[in-house]
């Protein structure tokens, strides 16, 4: 043990003190003294190989957390599979956060990774305040030496660390923002979890436009202009400014508990009348912002988009008769129904209703002929749907592709998959449009706040958006998406989707509708058919319209 650090067995739990700075660990070791406590090999021996064991697992743990929690950041790193990433970021939080003293706290290894709690005093301008959450680390085998090691992630240092990013305390880059919504109810991360990320972003977005004074606080400095920074501890406070969103509390929370019921889900509102966004929210909450930034294929809801193409170049009506054979060809490739069904004698609405696959790719057979095949559906997203306009909602989101393609990945664009990418925003917008009969552009913030240009597009021609109403209508009370829609107040309409990507057993699960003046899509991760999953939680949120 290094100079300096004292080694004591406190109620059978290993603790290791230095310099003041505790680390509390767990006594797994053959005594104080046991164990392979270099987690190392000495000279000459022959490296190892194979997984890591528990006692290297437990050794490498317990060294790599005394040295960061002494605050000795080169040491930290060498024990890490990348000193060269590892030493600047353990090196921020020592001297960049101001941390005077920390608390390591291990819980038990599961194989070859060890989650920890962390907690830290925050020390600045003569104020103090702790900063406490929970991380995690893996032990592996490096790869020329042996040597157990942990492996260096951004999120050991910090749930929420990225690369590049370092961890900062001092007086704030911008005045903190106080966000309400549309009624003026505050909306804290603390109350809607989902929001964290949006409430970061758009203080970094609009903090310098609201009347508002900077604070001290300790933050992860994300190094990048277009992701936000993210507040950990606010140590002194700073007046914040008043921006109002279009949020609907009542539908974020009907959102939020929605998403909880599912592993990785995510769901987006907006209202079709302005395009104003009622609720966003993700599980896990608090990272990555699916739901406005996710890039999926969206499986059969794409069939919204396909069908008024097919409208539009007059290929069929939603009364009129169309084939929904169990399989077709294109180039080559057979497509199927699910379960191989089949339609005899039915309608576009039917099709559309039951989600055949096989009618919304042999029915567009004809436009072989104008020589439009390959881009016909990306010029119906873009001219109809706002899809790839470069939407300007007040914090970062995608706004769907729908590239030009060939052979049989045009055939598979038509269902949805191919190199389609939609987030969950995107899809609800796809319902919003239908039900307002035109594309409404979806924001967070009000665009007299920026004067950011909004995207726009042509609307849809009536006889277009009422085929397209009368088939979603048909879908949510007699097809696929009815079991999930059954509770939703009418006028309503829905549209189901599963999409299929790379080895998953399980496909993604889509849903998107709406009722009344209000659309949502949702997007479950390997959640099976969209009815199952994905509808329940649109259903969620729409009924609390």
């Amino acid at each position: 043990m290094r100079s300096g650090v004292k080694v004591a067995v406190v109620g059978g739990v290993f603790v290791v003190v230095a310099g003041g700075v505790g680390y509390g660990g767990w006594n797994l070791w053959n005594g104080v003294t046991g164990g392979d406590r270099t987690a190392g090999v000495r000279a000459g021996d022959t490296p190892r190989t194979g997984p890591v064991t528990t006692e290297e697992t437990t050794a490498t743990a317990r060294e790599f957390l005394t040295a960061w929690a002494a605050g000795e950041s080169d040491r930290a790193s060498q024990l890490t599979d990348d000193p060269v990433t590892a030493g600047p970021a353990l090196l921020s939080y020592k001297e960049g956060a101001k941390v005077a003293r920390s608390v390591i706290t291990p819980g038990s290894p599961t194989g070859a990774t060890v989650p920890f709690t962390v907690r830290a005093t925050v020390t600045y301008d003569g104020v103090s305040k702790d900063l406490s959450y929970a991380s995690e680390l893996t032990v592996v085998r490096g790869k020329t030496t042996g040597r157990p090691l942990v492996k260096w992630a951004p999120a050991v240092l910090h749930p929420r660390f990225t690369a590049g990013a370092s961890l900062r305390t001092g007086t704030a880059k911008t005045a903190s923002v106080k966000a309400v919504d549309r009624a003026g109810v505050e909306l804290t991360a603390a109350k809607y979890p989902s929001l964290g990320p949006v409430l970061d972003a758009l203080r970094q977005r609009y903090g310098s436009k609201v009347d508002g004074t900077t604070g001290i606080e300790t933050w992860i400095d994300s190094g990048s202009g277009t992701v936000p920074d993210t507040t950990l501890l606010v140590l002194k406070k700073g007046k914040p400014g008043v921006l109002r969103t279009t949020i609907d509390a009542g539908a974020q929370a009907a959102a939020e508990k929605a998403v909880k019921g599912y592993a990785q889900a995510a769901v987006a509102a907006v209202e079709p009348s302005t395009g104003a966004i009622r609720a966003v929210a993700n599980n896990p909450a608090g990272g990555f912002n699916t739901a406005f930034e996710g890039a999926q294929a969206p499986g059969s809801t794409m069939k919204i988009v396909t069908a008024a193409m097919m409208l539009q170049h007059g290929l069929a009506t939603p009364g009129g008769e169309v084939e929904c054979p169990a399989t077709v060809t294109w180039d080559g490739y057979t497509f199927q129904n699910l379960d191989r069904f089949e339609i005899d004698g039915g309608t576009l609405t039917d099709a559309f209703r039951r989600s055949c696959n096989t009618t919304f790719i042999k029915a567009i057979v004809p436009l072989n002929k104008k020589g439009v095949e390959g881009t016909a559906l990306g010029d119906t997203a873009r001219r109809s749907f706002g899809i790839g306009l470069d939407w300007q909602v007040g914090v970062r989101a995608s706004d769907g592709s729908v590239p030009a393609s060939e052979s049989t990945e045009t055939a598979a664009s038509y269902i949805g998959q191919g190199k389609i990418t939609m987030s969950a925003l995107n899809v609800a917008s796809l319902s919003a449009t239908v039900k307002d009969g035109g594309f409404r552009q979806p924001y967070l913030v009000a665009r007299e706040v920026d004067d950011r240009p909004f995207a726009t597009a042509d609307r849809l021609a009536p006889e277009v958006a009422s085929g397209l109403r009368r088939m979603m209508n048909a879908a949510a009370t007699n097809g696929t998406a009815a079991e999930a829609m059954a509770g939703v107040s009418s006028p309503k309409g829905a549209k189901t989707g599963s999409a299929e990507v790379g080895d998953q057993a399980t496909s993604n699960s889509w849903f998107t509708g709406y009722s009344g003046n209000l659309a949502a899509a949702a997007v479950v991760q390997s959640g099976g058919h969209g009815g199952d999953s994905a509808g329940k939680v649109v259903a969620g949120v729409l009924k609390a319209r």
